[in-house]
């Protein structure tokens, strides 16, 4: 697990900089899409370099961490629109090619395991972009999530819902109780996968992530089995970490030529 340290604006620049050298050597790579506040600056910058330079999306695949279930397919907080809106549309990528969990099914169960299939059969993810929850949670994954689960629909907890309000004019009975996410297996089989987290308000959690004991109440912690993580984080979200002059070192001596 790499841990780097550095301002809220340099982070998303980082992580777009690995989405593009991954579209330039690989055009029909497939891109894991997170929802929330924290990967909003790197779809900016995406938005920026297809405008500005011609990055492609048009081969690339999409797949989104969740959905919210029951939400009106017209609904503007319904992830498969937030995603239209704050990225594919931004640089052409064409809609067939990215996909959501469907929340609207009659058949929840048979859609998550059509949506596990449907990764699957694209070759799996290369690139996961993900988020973390304050209380440790990844994509929906809530705590006492099994580190193996696959795509499910699970509850959401107060505290999930209650930091999601503010997407929902501070109203949290408005957020939906339930979701279908991708599991923390699911995740985990992604090629590579970058953790994005700012704000003191995430120091807890990204503590517990980085650093502290693997388990299920801190579902993000099972990230440190991955073999390749990138973990994005302002000082303020760092201020946690015990290691954290070790991390501001290992990356100011890091090779130009590794990347992420």
């Amino acid at each position: 697990m790499e841990v780097i340290i550095a301002p809220a604006a340099e982070l998303a620049v980082l992580a777009a900089d690995a989405i593009e050298a991954l579209l330039r050597r690989k055009p029909d790579a497939v891109l894991g899409l997170a929802t929330g506040s924290s990967p909003l600056a790197v779809y900016d910058e995406l938005a920026r370099r297809h405008e500005q330079a011609g990055l492609s999306f048009a081969r690339a695949r999409g797949f989104m961490l969740d959905e919210y279930v029951g939400l009106p397919a017209e609904h503007p907080e319904r992830y498969r629109n937030v995603i239209a809106r704050e990225v594919a549309s931004r640089v052409g990528w064409p809609a067939a090619q990215v996909q959501g969990p469907d929340g609207l099914a009659e058949d929840l169960e048979a859609a998550c395991a059509a949506y596990e299939r449907s990764i699957a059969e694209a070759g799996g993810v290369d690139l996961q972009l993900l988020g973390v929850g304050t209380d440790g949670h990844v994509a929906f994954n809530e705590p006492g999530s099994s580190l193996a689960s696959r795509t499910r629909i699970k509850t959401l907890t107060r505290q999930t819902r209650e930091d999601n309000a503010r997407f929902f004019d501070g109203d949290v009975e408005q957020v939906p109780r339930h979701c279908l996410t991708q599991g923390l297996g699911t995740i985990m089989e992604a090629r590579h996968l970058v953790l994005l987290a700012t704000g003191r308000g995430k120091a807890e959690a990204v503590h517990r992530v980085v650093e502290g004991a693997v388990s299920a109440m801190w579902p993000g912690s099972v990230l440190q089995l991955h073999p390749h993580v990138t973990v994005l984080v302002d000082d303020a979200a760092a201020s946690r970490l015990q290691l954290a002059d070790y991390y501001r070192q290992t990356y100011a001596s890091k090779p130009t030529w590794q990347g992420l």
